[in-house]
């Protein structure tokens, strides 16, 4: 009797990922793909803002499927794809404690600059 494995786009089976490792331990098996974050730069932005998540098996495939995904009709210039494994993030609910330090430091709050008309995107 012959059994037929099924490979789609991205598997690799009992293979070696293209990045290198084992895709076993990169959590591809039976618990699904890792989730990435994605973040675009448009023409006109200098900074990358968040725009959504997907699954991907490494990040050449998440960079590819972001395209495809969030700039269809060429609005970036630039995509930024993180595992959302390696974001950490303060819980909004600390946010007043997090940040009373910096209240009474009022030489970091440049409200009282004068900036000239030629500076642009401060």
């Amino acid at each position: 009797m012959v059994f037929l494995k099924k490979y789609y786009y991205g598997d690799y089976g009992d293979k070696e990922s293209p990045a290198g490792g084992n895709l076993q331990d990169a959590s591809i098996g039976a618990r699904g793909w890792p989730l990435w974050e994605v973040f675009i730069r448009g023409k006109q932005g200098l900074d990358h803002k968040h725009v959504g998540s997907l699954h991907a098996p490494d990040a050449q495939m998440a960079i590819e499927n972001a395209r495809d995904v969030y700039t269809r009709r060429n609005e970036g210039v630039s995509i930024w794809v993180v595992e959302s494994k390696y974001i950490h993030a303060t819980n909004p609910d600390d946010a007043e404690i997090f940040y009373e330090p910096a209240n009474d430091k009022v030489y970091r709050h440049p409200t009282f600059y004068d900036l000239p008309d030629e500076v642009r995107h401060m």
